[in-house]
Parts: C-alpha cells; structure tokens; sequence
C-alpha cells in the first residue's frame, strides 16, 4: 500500500467520429520485435463501467495484455476480475441486471456512513470473485483509494482483491469507508479517476488509458429526471423487494431515487456532483500525466446508474478500441 501525493492540470479530449473497419483489423495485432512493458488505467464512472469489458475484450483478441492494470472505482472492479480470470461471470451478470433487479442490491442504511450498507453487494462481489489474493494475479494490480482523513492517494496491490475492490468503489456518502491496516478508505475517483501514475510508477513503457468522465453539459446525470422516478416507480415491486418489505427502507429508497416536482432528487444531485469532481480531475490528471493512448468510450448520454445496458456499454467499449487502432499500433512499435 502506498501513499501518493495528488498532480496537476487539463482535458483529456474525445473520440472522433470516424472509425475502422473493424473486420479490417488483423488479429491479433503483428508480433514486435521487442515488447515494452503495458500498463493499463482504468477509470471510475459508476455504470458506464461497464465499457472496460468491452475494452478488455478487445485488447485480448488484439494480442494486447498488460504487464500492469491500475484502476479506479468501477475500473478496479473490472481490471481485479479480469486478471482473476472471472471476468466471463462479471459480464454474464452485468448483461442480466435490470432496473428492478439492481434495486435488490440497494441495501438502505438507516444512519452510519453511507445510504447503502453494501452487504449485499459485497455477497455478490464475493460470489463471482472467489477469495483470491491480489499476489496470486499474473499481472500486477493496483486499486486506488483515497484515505478518507488525509485524502492522500492509497495504492492497494496486495491483500484481499475483494476487499481492495470494494475500498476502491466505496463512493462517498452512498458506501460506508472501508477500513484497511488502521485507515478509512474511499472511493480514488476523488483524487485519481484514470490512474496513468500507478502505471508509470510500476515501470509501464507505453500506457493505455481508459476514461469513463466525458459527460457535456452533464446529460448522462440531469437530462432525464424521469430516469430515477422510473427506478422507483417501474414498479412498486421493485422497490418491495428492494426493501426487503421493510417499510422505513422502501421510503429511503424512494427518496433517493425520486426527483420532486421542480428539483432534482437526492440521487440525481450526489450523483452530477461526483461527476463534475471527477471531470476536473481527470482533466488535471491527464494533463499532467497524459497517457500514450487514451481511450474515452462514448457514453456520456448513458446515466450513471444505468447498470442494466451493459449490452450497450460494452460494445461502446469494444469500439473505442477499434478507433484507437491505429495509435495502439504505433504507441506499441515506437516505444518498444
């Protein structure tokens, strides 16, 4: 575990329009003479997430595996099952979750540290991650958290990679901290969204990063209010089994979830305030610590509780990497 001091300044810029042929892409990409060491980041972005599959996929049939993944919130998550060897579970349960279904996994914390105790979560976690110690991965690993006292960066790479995840996804004021060696850890998206740094700190050549933030005019938070009303009203039954039939966590739930009539709800307000501190970050970050390819999955227009289109976040995924092709190509042949 390490301690990091925070960097500086701005914009990690976006895809274009225009992309390859992917039929045309040869797979897997052409032997190097010589292969630089890869370090992988991968960025918190709550649901859209779920687009690091679709990366990892395609860097896979591309003959690409990291030396080194790095990631964030979600991004560990993603990057720890990956390596883990479970990501096919990860995916097959990710593609099965609808909105009623994510509901059940909402447990409602009356007072403590966060809205959601996140037991239940953690049950899944543990079920489609069985207990593996990060030491044991072929790749090194990093999770980034954040010490909630000091707000210094804190670099998990051993330990439980459960319990690593779950420090590096516990978003304030939504998940209780997790405690870890005498610290109480937070979500890194705080204080490192994409984290270049871990990769470059463990010795990667060429690294390629992965950011989940580009959100203009936050239309994947505020545009569709109608978007937490239906997770609360899709139906009642939703909310039923959410709750438990407990009546105290069924309101907490509607509270979070449903906007009023002229403000946004709970949720919506934490959720868009998270996400313009992560897009400043990220910004500096990238800025100071830019990657040698950047990849930035279109899903800016996907809400970020959105956990039931996978389908589409994951194919959003696969064909941000198609359109870097080209930058991977020569990233890996000049650094080489």
């Amino acid at each position: 575990m390490t301690d990091i001091s925070d960097q500086e300044p701005s914009d990690p810029g976006a895809d274009g329009d225009k992309q390859p042929d992917a039929d045309a892409i040869k797979l897997p990409l052409a032997p190097l003479p010589k292969r630089p060491s890869i370090g992988l980041a991968l960025g918190g972005g709550v649901a859209r997430g779920w687009a690091h599959i679709g990366v990892v996929q395609r860097l896979d049939e591309l003959g690409i595996r990291p030396d080194i993944v790095a990631g964030t919130s979600v991004g560990a998550l993603v990057g720890g099952c990956w390596l883990a060897g479970h990501l096919p579970a990860l995916e097959e349960w990710a593609r099965s979750l609808t909105k009623t279904r994510m509901l059940t996994y909402f447990d409602v914390m009356l007072g403590g540290s966060g809205i959601m105790g996140g037991k239940r979560l953690e049950k899944a976690l543990r079920r489609y991650l069985p207990a593996t110690d990060i030491s044991q991965l072929p790749q090194k690993f990093i999770a980034v958290t954040c010490e909630l006292a000091t707000g210094h960066e804190i670099w998990l790479m051993d330990g439980d990679l459960a319990e690593a995840i779950q420090a590096a996804y516990a978003l304030p004021g939504i998940f209780p901290p997790r405690a870890h060696n005498g610290r109480w850890l937070i979500d890194g998206a705080l204080v490192n969204p994409v984290p270049v740094s871990a990769c470059r700190a463990l010795g990667a050549r060429v690294v390629i990063a992965v950011g989940l933030h580009a959100d203009a005019f936050g239309q994947g938070v505020m545009q569709r209010k109608k978007k937490f009303d239906q997770l609360a009203d899709e139906g009642e039954e939703g909310l039923e089994k959410a709750a438990k039939g407990k009546l105290t966590e069924r309101l907490m739930l509607r509270r979070l979830f449903h906007a009023g009539q002229n403000a946004p709800g709970v949720g919506s307000v934490m959720l868009a305030s998270f996400n313009i501190l992560m897009d400043r970050v990220t910004r500096a970050r990238i800025a100071g610590e830019p990657p040698d390819v950047l990849m930035t999955p279109q899903a800016g227009h996907i809400p970020l509780l959105d956990f039931d289109r996978a389908d589409e976040l994951i194919k959003l995924g696969r064909n941000a990497v198609d359109h870097q092709i080209r930058e991977l190509e020569s990233a890996l042949t000049y650094l080489a």
